[in-house]
């Protein structure tokens, strides 16, 4: 069945989706001026002055857009959205980008051709689009959420197998070679780390990755020419190019590895993405071979070929047109079993993702309802509704914000539409929270949000694809016409000191310094955002940086520029926590308890339960030189159950406080331990 086929079935077993309005509307606005760029070409911005739905001849409503490229919004175009583009939720104000062809200062974005990217400066993630099909307020809620999902034994594994595929692929998929990769990536300390944050034993990790290496090897005999003589396995696939060729029957040779984990920001669509592997294959179709450079999506769950997985591939084929020619199609990789399917990229394929794109876009922008009437009160905006949908709901990693947000923002206005069906799944998420609870918790993500988007207006990425080098040195956030000079090394997996020279002349003033993260891109369009880092140290004639990724691939004459990477209020871990917070554990029912119901902190009587029995003198030795206020405040924290709140003036010696008391801490912990060896010692069990 094809991707779009079942895109359609989804939508209508879910609930569909609004149609245009009946009748004729009109809707204008002041444009207010934006911060982004307006511009025509292959970066065009353009900006919403009006939108107003109009019946064309055939009685079809359509939604017409004014439109203006022009900074001083003098010169405006008309942009007509026909077909299923008139449910885009744009308005007066949007910044939109537009593909296809514009005949005499007017776009045409039909079902046939051209598509419009909303917000095209916000970059979301394939993952989150392609989560969106099935329930866009789980894709909402995750990208909102996203500190509230922990790696999993099987998010390890499937890290752990990628490596060793990525690892392989460069190198040899041999049998003993693949033994030593799997043995190399479990010993690695970021994974040793997770291991025993999940309390995995390191043996069974490698055991359960071994299971894996038999189907790596089969995959590379099927599809790699070095590992085999025989002919290649027969697949089907129709690439767009092919035009009405019926001969869909092709061998797929896969070449070559060109990049891991390559990270591309595409701010033509809108998207952002990490494809596993950049392969080159030959498509060898009768007599016919044809060479294209495509994204191979590795997984190493269930043999689904889901839709899901299918639409992450045709999402990358966009995101690979920022870097070279349309692949036209993508491989998914299965790799339990060494099975992989080739996914063409349709144009209406494309469509559908990019409109589930710009829905997604719309809500994590309008996340704030601000009413037209001033007395109201700024509050958050619904979310996506809730589908009913048991099974996929039992699984969600989302349901308890699902709930949670449901009760606590959307129930207590009129917007929320719930469906009858999944009310009591929502009172079995949130039955443990009180009235206050919920207060809290929309209060605080209310303000959270707040401050989110106050600042993310004022700083975002834009700048890197619209500005160039040039004008951005003037305020000293940037360092263009850059090239690399000396060998990278590599510090460890994931850091490489790279050095880097002005092309003609100096280093240019510049705000940088050591420390700063900084974004390292290409002069040219096709090679923005390359790598992220931090700038190592920094002088009139070079510049050196610690990068996540080795650009010493590309060609020696490549010119580089550096990009100071603005902070930005980063929301992620207070909203994860808020989300924490409300959990039904006994952890959390204790902070909700101390922090939302102020229930009082609890303290010991009496310092001889907390300190040794032999510690005084050691003890006055460390508080030596403390105030009577400092050791009054060292007592309460040593007898504190739950908490204490250290307060003082500036200059009243709090820092003093808390660096004794660690080294009290460390003490009694050290005296602890040393006690429990000594019983040990004498215990009659012990031999």
């Amino acid at each position: 069945m094809a991707l779009l086929e079942e895109l359609g079935l989804l939508k209508k077993s879910l609930g569909g989706e609004t149609e245009p309005p009946a009748e004729q509307f009109q809707k204008q606005t002041e444009a207010s001026f934006s911060k982004t760029v307006l511009s025509r070409g292959v970066d065009n911005r353009y900006l919403v002055l009006a939108v107003s739905i109009v019946q064309n001849e055939e009685g079809k409503h359509e939604k017409h857009l004014i439109i203006t490229a022009s900074q001083s919004l003098e010169y405006k175009e008309l942009c007509i959205l026909r077909n299923d583009w008139c449910s885009v939720p744009v308005e007066p104000g949007d910044i939109i980008h537009l593909e296809g062809d514009c005949l005499s200062d007017t776009w045409i974005i039909d079902e046939d051709f051209g598509y419009l990217i909303l917000y095209p400066d916000m970059l979301i993630s394939g993952t989150s689009i392609a989560s969106s099909i099935r329930c866009m307020r789980r894709a909402v809620l995750s990208e909102t959420f996203r500190s509230s999902d922990l790696a999993t034994r099987q998010m390890l594994i499937g890290t752990v197998l990628h490596e060793v595929f990525q690892k392989a692929i460069s190198n040899s998929f041999a049998p003993e070679k693949l033994q030593e990769f799997a043995f190399q990536t479990v010993q690695e300390i970021r994974h040793l780390k997770e291991m025993y944050r999940l309390n995995l034993n390191q043996e069974e990790v490698k055991q359960e990755v071994e299971e894996y290496l038999p189907s790596f090897s089969k995959w590379a005999g099927d599809f790699m020419h070095q590992y085999t003589s025989s002919d290649f396995p027969k697949m089907q696939l129709s690439l767009p190019s092919d035009g009405n060729n019926n001969n869909s029957t092709c061998n797929i040779e896969v070449i070559n590895s060109l990049d891991i984990e390559e990270s591309i920001w595409s701010p033509r669509f809108g998207l952002k993405g990490k494809i596993d592997v950049t392969v080159g294959v030959k498509i060898h179709r009768g007599y016919k071979t044809k060479y294209k450079i495509m994204p191979l999506e590795l997984k190493t769950g269930k043999e689904l070929n889901s839709i899901e997985h299918r639409s992450q591939l045709v999402l990358y084929t966009l995101l690979s047109q920022e870097r070279r020619a349309d692949p036209e199609a993508g491989l998914l990789l299965y790799l339990k079993t060494g099975n992989m399917y080739p996914v063409p990229a349709n144009h209406l394929d494309k469509r559908e993702l990019l409109r589930l794109r710009n829905q997604m876009a719309f809500s994590l922008f309008h996340r704030i309802s601000k009413s037209a009437i001033e007395k109201e009160k700024t509050k958050l905006a619904p979310l996506p509704q809730i589908i009913e949908d048991q099974q996929s709901c039992k699984y969600c990693s989302q349901i308890g914000n699902c709930a949670l947000y449901s009760r606590a923002v959307e129930q207590q206005t009129d917007d929320s539409s719930v469906p009858i069906g999944m009310l009591p799944k929502i009172k079995e998420e949130t039955q443990h929270l009180k009235l206050t609870h919920l207060e809290y918790f929309s209060l605080w993500c209310l303000m959270l949000t707040l401050e989110s988007q106050s600042k993310d207006n004022k700083k975002n990425h834009q700048h890197i694809w619209l500005m160039p080098a040039s004008e951005m040195e003037e305020s000293g956030s940037c360092i263009g016409n850059l090239i690399r000079t000396e060998c990278v090394k590599t510090i460890c997996d994931g850091q490489y000191l790279h050095n880097f020279q002005r092309k003609n002349g100096d280093i240019p003033v510049t705000n940088l310094m050591a420390g700063d993260r900084i974004i390292l891109s290409g002069e040219e369009r096709t090679l923005f955002a390359l790598s992220r880092g931090y700038v190592k140290e920094i002088n009139v004639t070079s510049v050196t940086c610690l990068l996540d990724r080795n650009v010493s691939v590309l060609p020696e004459s490549t010119l580089f520029r550096l990009d100071q990477e603005e902070k930005t209020c980063d929301i992620d871990t207070p909203l994860g926590n808020l989300s924490k917070l409300m959990e039904n554990t006994c952890v959390s029912q204790k902070l909700r308890d101390l922090i939302i119901d102020f229930r009082e902190p609890q303290f010991i009587s009496y310092l001889s339960s907390v300190l040794p029995y032999d510690a005084k003198d050691t003890v006055a030795c460390i508080l030596k030189g403390l105030n009577k206020p400092q050791r009054q405040a060292m007592k309460k924290v040593l007898l504190s159950k739950d908490y204490t709140l250290i307060v003082g003036m500036p200059g009243t010696g709090k820092t003093t406080t808390i660096c004794t008391l660690v080294r009290l801490r460390r003490y009694i912990k050290t005296s602890r331990n040393s006690q429990k060896r000594k019983f040990a010692d004498r215990s009659p069990l012990n031999p």
